[in-house]
């Protein structure tokens, strides 16, 4: 019998919370016991190669290739997970969101301290993917199933939800699994 296959992506985020799927340390051995990991980093897959029960996803979305790669994994993947507060409310990226998206570009290359653009023209080429007004949280994007929260989500609640979706059991998290103080 074939194993549920497993995708991940990063999207605007630190990648802290693929650290903290690899911090389930030794566990990881018995995670690819349940799974096969499709679309992620963590095999290098680039594209998805068959349908994925659960996809996991950390960071927002603050450019046109991040909601592509979004909405490509909500197509492909039965259950998504938004995994950390920048999938869940944007977290630090979105703090460009009080600045009007013309302003952060004027700063980071026309005229922040450091730069050094003698042309004074930003960068607009077409392989750069398209910067969108705001950052978006996932859930504004596509339909999230489940909210794993921290940054990053601690490696034992990342490793209790994944486990309980894959044997059909209700995720239970207890306040120990998350708590911040």
């Amino acid at each position: 019998m074939s194993k549920p296959r497993v995708a991940t992506a990063s999207l605007a985020g630190c990648f802290g919370c693929h650290m903290s799927i690899l911090d389930i340390d030794d566990r990881i051995l018995q995670l690819i016991e349940l799974v096969e990991f499709d679309k992620s980093p963590i095999d290098d897959y680039k594209g998805f190669t068959q349908r994925c029960a659960i996809g996991l996803i950390e960071g927002g979305c603050c450019n046109a290739e991040n909601v592509h790669v979004l909405q490509d994994f909500r197509k492909n993947c039965d259950i998504l997970i938004a995994l950390g507060e920048c999938a869940i409310c944007g977290g630090i990226p979105a703090m460009r969101n009080t600045i009007p998206l013309r302003e952060c570009l004027a700063e980071a290359y026309l005229d922040g301290p450091t730069v050094h653009n003698p042309s004074r023209r930003i960068p607009d080429d077409p392989e750069i993917p398209r910067l969108l007004n705001r950052v978006y949280p996932c859930h504004e994007v596509v339909k999230m199933d489940y909210y794993l929260q921290g940054c990053p989500p601690p490696a034992d609640a990342i490793w209790a939800a994944l486990t309980a979706l894959l044997t059909n059991r209700p995720i239970q998290l207890p306040y120990e699994l998350l708590k911040y103080d």
